[in-house]
């Protein structure tokens, strides 16, 4: 019996094993012609494939494992629509400073030009929208470029690459003779660290020392940058009260007392000092200006990136530019021997706002209407999780999307350890929830997870999901179902966008504000009226809870805690007042201006 002769080595092969070369672990895509034979080559040398119902859902869950992991996420799309969806991962990559790699099949080289199927520029596409657009020209130059543009995903500030690959050098045979010219294995090290100016960082230090009211604002590049332990004892060494960014609690316990989120509109409007860390005077934190903040206020910028100096009300001459892990134990080594004043009249005032609000918290906690209220649902949900996972366990990583979904939770799920809260972000990107959740439970909870984050060496991933939201990207939970990811997700369910409504609620004899309804049909926000999204878990394998009661609840947040499928809890509540929609953080011009008149 004749030999069987080996398959010829084709740059499939070739793509695939430099991913490998570059320690990844996972791709995340839809594959067709051309890219199958590069996902199938890189299953069998044990790089994890994830196939999407979507590419935008795979462009989104690449951002965030790059978020988690700290090395760029793997896309892998085809080309032309395939591109196309996947913009939207690299418009979110690029707006969060996410770092992503996106790779796409392509035209064979000899046909562009020509209208060939699904014929598309997208390295012009590209190039304006990512760090480094790329198209190999010969086999030879596959394994350095695409190093290249992974390298260059995560250098310096992170952000997306993207590299074009044309049919002919993914799937024509490599010529034994030629393969020694393309042998080399790239190896690339984590992104280098830089320092402060220490000029700088004495005047920052003085100037914080003369400060009356300092204040520390965590962003999300603090937990990128996993600068948690460094920031920690800065924040114990000074006693400086600190405002984490949605995506930066944990960095410091939310539990620390310099925590001052509860009091956040009163630490905003007093502080003259603020030290930014990781975070960026953006409308998240509504530029820098009046009336959110003290018009006096001097914003101390720490980043790696120097265009970002100065940037609004940035204090452009005192900012540091450097790994904020390295600036910030310069900086404590600046401030050895000093500590703000926690028993100052402006600690005391932080004081009395923190113990207002969260009485008021408190108390909307405790409304028992029914259909429930967000505040209610989300206390029932905090209770039960936290009984089965503590948050000094680390146990649970949440993510959440959906405008009032998103706002309101994130102040009741308390956070003790960095990178396990996921949400829309700086770009506000709707969509990215199941997808991140993907992202998450291959990060942390796969065979060959990469990251970490608390004490937990597995952790549950829970996901808190508008009703408007969840429609984005539903059908991943197939997607979670096929590769026996047991996310537990919560559809936060009041019928609409924003508010919600529908005529059909008089048939349940539930009383509304304004029914969605009128003269001229359904209005803009409605959705369709307590739909069943829980019958999408069931029917791809998973489980499903429709519950209004909080004894419902409750039970349906138990047994999905414990489940090993998807489950999907769809959580019945009240609509909300029917008003301009908006996030709780944005202020326009125009409302800026009214408010300063008053």
């Amino acid at each position: 019996m004749a030999p069987q002769s080996q398959s010829p080595t084709t740059g499939a092969s070739i793509i695939a094993r430099t991913l490998k070369d570059l320690s990844v672990a996972v791709i995340f895509g839809i594959v067709g012609v051309p890219v199958s034979d590069i996902a199938e080559q890189a299953i069998n040398i044990g790089v994890r494939f994830i196939g999407f119902r979507n590419e935008q859902a795979a462009s989104y869950a690449a951002t965030a494992y790059g978020y988690l992991t700290g090395r760029p996420g793997v896309c892998l799309v085809v080309g032309g629509p395939g591109v196309l969806h996947a913009v939207a991962g690299v418009g979110n990559a690029s707006a969060n400073n996410f770092p992503l790699l996106l790779l796409s099949g392509s035209i064979e080289t000899h046909l562009v030009t020509k209208g060939a199927f699904q014929e598309t520029d997208s390295v012009s596409l590209l190039s304006p929208q990512t760090k480094i657009s790329l198209r190999p020209s010969s086999i030879e130059m596959l394994p350095s470029m695409i190093a290249n543009a992974y390298r260059t995903a995560f250098y310096g500030r992170p952000g997306p690459a993207f590299v074009d690959l044309p049919a002919d050098l993914i799937n024509d045979p490599i010529d034994p003779d030629d393969i020694e010219n393309i042998s080399d294995r790239p190896k690339i090290s984590d992104s280098p660290k830089s320092a402060a100016d220490p000029k700088r960082l004495s005047q920052v230090a003085s100037l914080l020392k003369s400060a009356q009211a300092p204040l520390i604002v965590l962003g999300k590049g603090t937990a990128y940058a996993q600068a948690e332990n460094a920031i920690q004892y800065f924040v114990n060494q000074t006693s400086i009260p600190f405002l984490p960014s949605p995506m930066g609690k944990g960095v410091v316990p939310d539990s620390h007392p310099q925590n001052v989120s509860s009091a956040r509109s009163v630490a905003m409007k007093t502080a003259d000092v603020v030290l930014l860390l990781g975070a960026r005077l953006n409308w998240i934190m509504h530029y820098g200006e009046a009336p959110k903040w003290n018009a006096e206020a001097k914003f101390v910028q720490v980043d790696i990136s120097s265009e970002e100096m100065g940037r609004n009300a940035g204090y452009a001459e005192l900012s540091l530019l450097g790994d904020v892990g390295v600036v910030i134990t310069q900086l404590s080594q600046a401030l050895k021997g000093w500590s703000y004043s926690t028993s100052s009249d402006h600690d005391q005032q932080l004081a009395k706002a923190k113990q207002k609000n969260e009485h008021i918290s408190w108390l909307a906690a405790r409304d028992t209407s029914i259909p429930l209220t967000y505040a209610y649902a989300f206390s029932i949900i905090k209770t039960a999780l936290h009984t089965l996972s503590p948050p000094s366990t680390g146990g649970i990583c949440y993510v959440a999307e959906g405008a009032n979904t998103m706002d309101i939770s994130r102040s009741i799920f308390p956070l003790e350890h960095p990178r396990l809260r996921l949400d829309a972000g700086t770009f506000a990107t709707m969509g990215v929830g199941l997808p991140y959740a993907i992202a998450a439970w291959q990060a942390y909870n796969a065979p060959n997870a990469q990251a970490s984050s608390g004490p937990a060496p597995r952790k549950k991933i829970v996901a808190i999901e508008g009703d408007s939201a969840f429609g984005f990207s539903g059908m991943e939970v197939e997607t979670m179902a096929r590769m026996g990811m047991d996310v537990l997700i919560f559809v936060i369910n009041n019928s609409g966008i924003y508010f919600g409504d529908s005529d059909s609620a008089e048939d349940f004899g539930v009383k509304r504000e304004k029914t969605a309804r009128g003269k001229q049909g359904l209005r803009s926000w409605a959705l369709g009226f307590e739909t069943r999204y829980e019958k999408l878990a069931e029917a791809c394998g998973g489980v499903g809870y429709f519950v209004r009661s909080p004894e419902e609840l409750e039970k349906a947040t138990v047994e999905g805690f414990r489940a090993n499928v998807p489950v999907i809890v769809n959580v019945i509540i009240q609509s909300g007042k029917v008003e301009e929609p908006s996030f709780g953080w944005q202020v326009t011009p125009k409302k800026r201006e009214k408010v300063s008149r008053l």
